[in-house]
């Protein structure tokens, strides 16, 4: 965390990799490097330009509030459309575009969207982050909860780690979860569920949490809002 790659160089069939933490820099030599390089929606071949489907400046296909392209008839999802390259996100997309198609008020909250990063441990995240909420201008509370402190993660040995909510400074109203530690892929879904439905920080630290479960940093967390 906080570290950038400078070089990477293979000498001996193995990989020289140049770190630079702040100002203080080493190699660390391992086997192979992934890089992750980006992704861009790929239309090519698809027929778009011979039917005129508008694209933005990033080669994305343009669509309306019910996934209709420019063009009449054709919809578009995923990740040729503006928004996270997820598969989370395009599948509930998948769903709410045949729902508009036959009528029915199909809806995606892009808010609520949780992402995943899945490192050793592992960080998720649903909602803003408190830079974003400040550049929101939003005044928000905070409450954040150790994974050292839970019965679980001693059990497991894996005390490293936190969760921090984070909830609007009136209303309680949950506008973020963030995940760091154990199994924090399948413990962002709760926080996911509540911004879905609207609740507060308060509803998750009333909510019962079974004993003992890493879930319960999630309450503990919730509890820790300040009021």
């Amino acid at each position: 965390m906080g570290a950038s790659a400078r070089s990477a160089e293979i000498e001996n069939d193995r990989v020289q990799l140049k770190i630079a933490v702040g100002e203080d820099e080493r190699v660390e030599v391992c086997d192979c490097v992934l890089v992750a390089v980006g992704r861009r929606p790929y239309v090519e071949g698809l027929g778009g330009e011979e039917l005129g489907l508008e694209l933005d400046d990033r080669g994305r296909v343009q669509v309306d509030g019910d996934f209709q392209t420019s063009v009449k008839g054709i919809y578009a999802i995923g990740d040729v459309i503006p928004g996270p390259m997820l598969a989370h996100k395009a599948e509930e997309e998948g769903v709410a575009a045949v729902e508009r198609m036959a009528g029915v008020a199909g809806h995606v909250n892009y808010d609520a969207i949780p992402n995943v990063v899945y490192t050793h441990p592992e960080l998720a995240a649903v909602g803003l982050s408190e830079e974003a909420a400040g550049e929101q201008g939003r005044e928000i509370k905070v409450g954040k909860y150790q994974f050292r402190a839970n019965a679980r993660a001693h059990s497991m040995d894996a005390i490293d780690g936190l969760v921090k909510i984070l909830s609007d400074a009136r209303s309680d109203r949950l506008l973020g979860v963030h995940i760091l530690g154990a199994q924090a892929s399948h413990l962002i879904a709760e926080g996911a569920v509540a911004m879905e439905f609207a609740a507060s920080a308060e509803d998750l630290a009333r909510s019962v949490h079974a004993h003992p479960t890493l879930s319960e940093i999630i309450k503990e967390a919730a509890w820790a809002v300040e009021r």
